[in-house]
């Protein structure tokens, strides 16, 4: 038995989690080009790149190691940023999904400290955990991107340490270098606590409850 990772969408109160689509490039160009100076460390395209970062990105979910996600602001009704599943692991015989990055997240400057990034990550470990009912979600981030790990730590996730030349650097002028990961991750025996934390900071949003809310815990993708 092989698992089959499969994107529904995902709706909450602040944003909607919609499998990324080339319908999503214009309001995405328009929100990577908002003021870019939290990208340091972190891959994000030009506006004139969006087309064909959409690709790269479709192009990886088709070998099934990545989900990715357009994260639409249910203020707008506009797509302001990306976020994905990555790296899904299966151990057992029977199939049963293991474990999952939450990972290639980005949002534009003005969607950011707005609760977007804390309801999306609600949604993407809700569905991990109480879905496919993993064992652990792992986030990782270039080991020198202290406002990312900052980030990953208020959502819950615990540091388990660094990992040397992991991947590839996304800093300006290293192409070709390799950088350092720093790796958390959410078990599942964790998860209730961290639900109840990203949900009460959710619940202090100023735009909680102003909209139609997440109705469906989940729906079916297009």
């Amino acid at each position: 038995m092989t698992f089959t990772c499969e994107a529904p969408v995902l709706q909450g109160w602040l944003v909607r989690l919609e499998p990324l689509e080339h319908r999503h490039v214009a309001d995405l160009a328009v929100a990577a080009e908002e003021n870019r100076g939290s990208y340091g460390f972190t891959w994000v395209p030009r506006a004139d790149e969006v087309g064909r970062y959409v690709d790269e990105q479709l192009a990886r979910a088709k070998t099934g190691r990545l989900l990715p996600y357009a994260q639409v602001s249910l203020a707008t009704g506009r797509a302001v940023g990306a976020t994905s599943y990555w790296e899904p692991r299966c151990w057992r015989a029977d199939g049963r999904l293991d474990a999952v990055e939450v990972g290639f997240t980005w949002l534009g400057a003005s969607a950011q400290g707005t609760g977007i990034n804390a309801e999306a990550k609600l949604l993407l470990f809700r569905h991990a955990f109480e879905d496919w009912a993993v064992s652990r979600v792992d986030l990782k981030t270039d080991a020198r991107n202290a406002r990312s790990r900052a980030a990953i730590q208020s959502v819950g996730a615990r540091f388990e340490g660094v990992l040397r030349n992991w991947s590839r650097s996304w800093a300006p002028g290293e192409d070709g270098c390799l950088r350092d990961s720093a790796i958390y991750s959410i078990t599942a025996d964790e998860w209730p606590d961290c639900r109840g934390r990203l949900e009460e900071r959710v619940a202090g949003s100023p735009a909680f409850g102003t909209g139609p809310g997440p109705g469906n815990r989940k729906t079916s993708g297009a």
